[in-house]
């Protein structure tokens, strides 16, 4: 294939890759961030201590951070088809998209929030907040430069997730490598395809990095 050939092949892809890593993405920050949090407020020295449920929790985080994303995506297809009516495309992607990343960005929220000082938490219990207002006016803003980071991370996963979604007709920059660049054993159309998903994800670590550098220096 020539470029000319290539190139309105690559923008349709990108496109697609660019809505189911945004969807799953902000599906996942709805989801993944309470996890997180619920992590740290139900330890045995937290805001609201619940060891039992913290503990069923971290193995219910555990289980999913384990799965190989090809496996879980298969694992999960009765219940994608129950959410979205069907098991291909781009929308049903972003379902297991979604799955396999709560749990790891829930674990990178779990983290900063770790790194939040006790006797800041202290301070603010000391002064009459509540629990609520200690997670929303402490916790979190005080963390936000490791949340960034960790969304960061998230969305470089993703977009290798959703990368590995083309093998099974989720679309998308993976889709159009394997039914081109491998499939048809165009090499022109895998090495652009490559190229193309290091150079976003490049600008899009190199934004997150600079955003969390900004806001730590506040």
């Amino acid at each position: 294939m020539t470029w000319e050939e290539i190139v309105p092949l690559l923008w349709p892809a990108t496109w697609e890759t660019a809505q189911m890593v945004g969807w799953a993405t902000l599906f996942t920050v709805l989801f993944g961030l309470p996890l997180g949090v619920a992590l740290v407020a139900f330890d045995r020295d937290g805001l609201r201590p619940l060891p039992a449920l913290k503990s069923t929790l971290g193995i219910v985080v555990n289980v999913g951070r384990s799965l190989p994303f090809i496996v879980l995506m298969i694992a999960i297809i009765p219940f994608t088809r129950f959410v979205i009516g069907t098991t291909i495309g781009t929308a049903a992607v972003v379902v297991p998209l979604t799955v396999g990343a709560v749990p790891f960005f829930a674990r990178l929220v779990e983290t900063a929030l770790r790194e939040v000082g006790t006797d800041v938490v202290q301070a603010a219990q000391a002064m009459g907040a509540s629990r609520t207002a200690v997670v929303r006016k402490v916790l979190l803003p005080e963390a936000l430069p490791g949340l960034v980071s960790g969304l960061t991370v998230t969305i470089v996963a993703l977009i290798g997730y959703s990368a590995m979604a083309g093998t099974v007709g989720g679309g998308g920059l993976g889709d159009l490598a394997v039914r081109y660049g491998y499939q048809r054993f165009e090499t022109l159309v895998m090495i652009v395809t490559v190229v193309l998903l290091i150079v976003i994800v490049q600008i899009l670590q190199s934004l997150g990095d600079w955003v969390a550098r900004r806001i730590s220096h506040k």
